[in-house]
């Protein structure tokens, strides 16, 4: 299987980058071309609706997101992978995600999708924007979620290497 993961956190050893980590050695190890894309050190323009794409053609844009889509189109799952920022999704992944327009047409096709978060927040109620925006992206692709890892009550750098959520992103990424 061809994976990408698309990481959001601008924490080069921050906790859901420790998460991707455990996440893409368990695929490795199982055999899966993995490839990633650290958005937060990346040089991706935001979509600007210009629409000279069409949906489906050349972006106006020739930047990182070429790595993105020369990746994607080819994969067979995609694994979001982001610090919760005000109860969203990282820009820095939003901006990847807006560019997709460009290459709709080429993404609509079954896929798996997963999603790790970490937040500081304590209460689970608080990852409910993310998610719900996940799930209105996968529906849209038409992509199905082979699993969340939703990771409340880590701040700090280092928070999450005491926790089960490493262990449980090392399998995701062995089973998927």
């Amino acid at each position: 299987m061809k994976i990408l993961v698309i990481t959001g956190s601008p924490r080069k050893n921050g906790n859901s980058n420790t998460l991707a980590d455990n996440f893409i050695k368990g695929a490795k190890e199982a055999g899966h071309i993995v490839e990633r894309f650290d958005a937060a050190f990346k040089n991706v323009h935001p979509c600007v609706a210009c629409n000279k794409c069409g949906m489906n053609g050349e972006c106006v844009f020739k930047d990182d997101f070429e790595f993105v889509k020369n990746n994607i189109i080819n994969s067979d799952a995609v694994v979001f992978t982001t610090p919760m920022y005000y109860f969203g999704i990282s820009s820095q992944i939003k901006t990847v995600i807006d560019r997709f327009y460009a290459i709709n047409g080429k993404i609509h096709v079954p896929k798996k999708a997963i999603l790790i978060v970490t937040y500081a927040d304590h209460s689970m109620k608080d990852a409910h924007p993310i998610i719900s925006h996940y799930e209105t992206l996968l529906e849209y692709l038409g992509w199905s979620d082979s699993g969340k890892i939703i990771v409340p009550d880590v701040w700090k750098e280092g928070d999450i290497n005491n926790t089960q959520y490493p262990e449980q992103a090392y399998k995701l990424g062995k089973n998927i």
